[in-house]
C-alpha cells in the first residue's frame, strides 16, 4: 500500500473548519495525518497544567474519518512560559550571543531544564494517546537539528567537556587527537575545553569536527530520551523527520538510522541548486540508504513553492505528481505534504498547502487528486524494493571535514563533488545506492568513491578488499587524506588510497575560480588539479602536458580509478562508463533527443530511427552532450518507473502492464513529456 499524508496544525483554525477539513481529507483520499507537531503551547498553555480538549477532538474526528494519526510528541518548539521562567534553555551562537524566541527552536539540545520539561510533556501525550486505535505512528519533535544544532552556551559546554572525556578517555589522549601541540594549544584538564566559539583566527579543525560529532550525538540523545518514554505507554512505531537535503549538514544520521522503527525524510526542491531534481533523486537514493535498501516514508514535502528560499518557485503544472512519484520510485512508501491547509498568518502564510489560499477551486488541489487516485493504482508497489547495482559513499563526517576553514581551495565543497559523481552516474543510467563508508559493497559491481576526505582504516580497507576482490571503483580528488582525527596521513596523497590507485600525489595544484586548464582529449579541467607520480597505475585521461589526470590501476582482481581534477558531468560519465561499465538493466536515465521521440533500450539512447547515438544513456552530439537527464527509469521490483522530466514525449520499451493508465503493454510505452509511467513487468 502506498499512503497520502499531510501535517495538519488544526490550532490554527476553528472547529467548523476543522468538521469541513474532515470531509475534505476523505475526498482527496488522506489517510496519514500529524498532528501535534508543534502544540506544546496549545496542550502546556502554563507550566504543568495540561490542555488536551481540542487535541481529543482532533484525534476523534480523524479516527471518525477513518485517518491514521501521525503523533508529534508536541516539544519541536519551547512555549513562551518556559524560556521566559528558564531563559538558561535559550541557544547561543558560535559568537556567544543568544538567540531569543520568536521563531522556533529556541531551546538548547544539552539543556537539562529543557529535557525535563520536554520528558514530562511526552509522558502526558504517550500516556494518553498511546493505545489509541487511530494511532498508527509517533513524530519525536520535528526536524531535530534544523535550527538549533549547534548551540555553544555554558550546558553545551559542560556536555561537550563529558563527551570529550568519554571518547578519549584522559586528556593526553585528547591533545594527541586534536594535535594541540600546534599553536600552544595543549589542555591540562578537560575544564580548560571550550566549544569552537568565534576565534580571532582560523579554529582547530579537529575540535570542529568534534564538536560536529558532539552536536550529532546531543541530538540523537534527545530523541532516544523522548522514544524511551514512549516506548513505556504505547507499542507503535517511532520515528523523527530526517533533513536530507543539500542544505543541512549537522547530523549523522548513519549513527541515527538504527534508532527509527521505519525512516522518513523531509525533502524540498531547492532551487538555489543547478539541478533541483537531480539533488530530489539523490536525496531519495539516500534516505533508502539509511533505511538499509527498504521503504521509507517522505514526511514532508510541499505542493508547490515553499516560503524560505530567496526566490520560491511555483511547481509547473505536473510536476507535483513527477516529483512524487519520483520519491516513490526510489522507495518511499508514503508521500505527505506540508501541510494540509496553507496558513493565514505565521512566517510560513506563503508557504504551499494542499489546500492553497484560493481554497480547493484550484490546479494545485486537482493535481494532489490526481496523486491520490495514481497513489491507490500504485498500491501494489508498497513494500517492494529497489534494485541498484552501483554503490556510492557518502559521509557527513566527511562533509565536515573537508568544509571546514582552512582548506586548499575555498570552492572546494563536499557535497559539490558528491552531487557530481550522482549526476555522471545518473546520466549513465545507473540507478546508485548511497552507503556509509565501511559497509559492505560485495553485492555491488561498481562503487564511486567521491571526495571522501576522512576515513579511517577499516573503511579504506573495505574499498580495497572489494578491488582486490574483482570489484571496480572509482574514487576521486581529496579523497583519503585525513584519518578520523582530522591527521594528514604522511607519504603522498591520496593517503589511505595510494597502494589501491597506484599514484603518489606530490602537491595539490587547486585552481583559480573562472580559469581551466586543457586536457589532452580537448576537454577542460577545473577547480582542482595534483602533481600525480604513478607507481602502478596507467594514464587514462592526461592533461594537455602529459601530466597524468585520470588514472586506472590493476589491483588484484579488479581495477581501482583515481580522478585527480574536476570534470564537467559527460566527461566525468565517459570515465565512469569506461572504468565501470554501462548498466546492465535499463534502470537509470537517458536524455531524449530534442528533436525526436526516443526509443531507449539497455540504458542506450537512440535516434528516432533507432540508430543508437551513445551506449550508457547518454547523447554524445556537441549540441546536447552534458544535457541533464530527462528521462529516469528506476527497478523497483517488478515495477519499471519511468519518469520523464522532459516536454517531449518518450518510448520505453518493455512489456507487461502500465498500472497509471491500465494498459497492457507490448513492446513499449509511450511516456508524455512531463509524465510518469510504470510498468508491471509480468514473471
Amino acid at each position: 500500500m502506498l499512503r497520502l499524508g499531510c501535517d495538519y496544525n488544526y490550532e490554527q483554525w476553528s472547529p467548523e473548519v476543522w468538521r469541513e477539513d474532515m470531509a475534505l481529507m476523505r475526498e482527496a483520499g488522506v489517510d496519514l495525518v500529524a498532528i501535534n507537531v508543534f502544540g506544546w503551547s496549545q496542550i502546556e498553555p502554563r507550566a504543568g497544567e495540561y490542555d488536551f480538549a481540542a487535541l481529543d477532538e482532533i484525534v476523534e474526528l480523524l479516527h471518525a474519518a477513518g485517518i491514521k494519526l501521525n503523533l508529534g510528541t508536541g516539544t519541536s518548539s519551547a512555549p513562551p512560559w518556559l524560556t521566559r521562567r528558564h531563559p538558561e534553555v535559550l541557544p547561543v551562537a558560535v559568537d556567544g550571543t543568544t538567540r531569543f524566541p520568536g521563531g522556533r527552536q529556541a531551546w538548547c539540545p544539552s539543556s537539562p531544564v529543557f529535557r525535563e520539561h520536554a520528558l514530562r510533556l511526552v509522558e502526558q501525550v504517550a500516556q494518553r494517546y498511546g493505545q489509541h486505535p487511530a494511532l498508527d505512528l509517533w513524530h519525536v519533535s520535528n526536524e531535530l537539528g534544523c535550527h538549533n544544532a549547534l548551540c555553544y552556551c555554558q550546558a553545551s559546554a559542560d556536555a561537550f567537556r563529558v563527551w570529550l572525556e568519554t571518547r578519549y578517555g584522559t586528556v593526553e589522549a585528547l591533545n594527541k587527537a586534536w594535535g594541540t601541540a600546534f599553536w600552544s594549544q595543549r589542555y591540562g584538564s578537560f575544564d580548560e575545553v571550550h566549544p569552537p566559539r568565534t576565534a580571532l583566527s582560523v579554529r582547530n579543525p579537529a575540535q570542529l569536527v568534534d564538536f560536529q560529532r558532539f552536536s550529532s550525538d546531543e541530538l540523537l540523545a534527545h530523541y532516544r530520551a523522548e522514544a524511551s518514554v514512549i516506548r513505556r505507554h504505547s507499542d507503535r512505531n517511532v520515528t523523527t523527520n530526517f533533513m536530507v537535503t543539500a542544505h543541512i549538514r549537522n547530523q549523522n544520521y548513519w549513527s541515527w538510522a538504527a534508532d527509527m522503527d521505519v525512516v522518513a525524510n523531509d525533502h524540498y526542491l531547492d532551487h538555489r541548486l543547478a539541478d533541483p531534481v537531480a539533488e530530489l533523486s539523490f536525496a531519495a537514493d539516500l534516505t533508502r540508504g539509511l533505511a538499509g535498501g527498504r521503504p521509507w516514508i517522505l514526511m514532508e514535502t510541499s505542493t508547490g513553492a515553499v516560503n524560505w528560499q530567496p526566490y520560491n518557485l511555483a511547481k509547473e503544472p505536473g510536476q507535483l505528481v513527477r516529483n512524487a512519484l519520483t520519491h516513490v520510485a526510489r522507495g518511499a512508501d508514503a508521500i505527505c505534504f506540508f501541510q494540509w491547509r496553507a496558513s493565514a498568518q505565521g512566517a510560513e502564510k506563503f508557504h504551499s498547502a494542499i489546500v492553497p489560499h484560493a481554497g480547493v477551486d484550484a490546479a494545485v488541489w486537482r493535481e494532489v487528486l490526481e496523486l491520490s487516485a495514481t497513489l491507490k493504482k500504485l498500491s501494489e508497489v508498497g513494500g517492494t524494493t529497489v534494485e541498484a547495482d552501483t554503490a556510492l559513499i557518502f559521509s557527513w563526517e566527511s562533509w565536515w571535514a573537508t568544509d571546514t576553514e582552512a582548506r586548499p581551495s575555498q570552492d572546494l565543497r563536499y557535497l559539490d563533488q558528491v552531487h557530481a559523481a550522482y549526476a555522471a552516474l545518473r546520466e549513465l543510467g545507473v540507478t546508485t545506492d548511497i552507503v556509509a563508508p565501511g559497509a559492505d559493497l560485495s553485492r555491488y559491481r561498481a562503487v564511486v568513491v567521491p571526495c571522501l576526505h576522512m576515513v579511517s582504516d577499516q573503511e579504506a580497507a573495505t574499498v580495497a578488499d572489494y578491488v582486490e576482490g574483482g570489484g571496480r571503483a572509482v574514487i576521486t580528488f581529496y579523497s583519503g587524506i585525513v584519518d578520523p582525527d582530522d591527521r594528514v596521513r604522511l607519504g603522498g596523497y591520496p593517503g589511505a588510497f595510494r597502494e589501491l590507485l597506484g599514484v603518489v600525489s606530490e602537491e595539490f595544484a587547486p585552481l583559480l575560480p573562472g580559469t581551466s586548464v586543457p586536457l589532452a582529449d580537448g576537454g577542460r579541467a577545473t577547480l582542482w588539479t595534483e602533481r600525480l607520480r604513478l607507481t602502478t597505475a596507467k594514464t587514462e585521461l592526461a592533461y594537455a602536458d602529459g601530466r597524468p589526470a585520470v588514472t586506472r590501476n590493476a589491483f588484484g582482481a579488479g581495477e581501482a580509478w583515481y580522478v585527480s581534477t574536476a570534470l564537467d558531468t559527460p566527461a566525468l560519465s565517459d570515465v565512469l562508463e569506461r572504468a565501470i561499465g554501462a548498466p546492465d538493466f535499463q534502470s537509470g536515465t537517458a536524455v531524449a533527443e530534442p528533436d525526436a521521440r526516443v526509443a531507449y533500450a539497455g540504458g542506450r539512447v537512440a535516434h528516432a530511427d533507432g540508430r543508437v547515438a551513445h551506449g550508457g544513456g547518454r547523447v554524445a552530439h556537441g549540441d546536447v552532450r552534458g544535457a541533464h537527464a530527462q528521462v529516469e527509469v528506476v527497478r523497483r521490483g517488478r515495477f519499471v518507473f519511468v519518469v520523464n522530466h522532459g516536454s517531449k514525449d518518450i518510448e520505453h520499451p518493455i512489456t507487461g502492464h502500465e498500472l497509471v493508465t491500465g494498459q497492457p503493454i507490448t513492446s513499449s510505452v509511450t511516456v508524455p513529456g512531463g509524465a510518469v509511467r510504470v510498468v508491471r513487468e509480468e514473471a
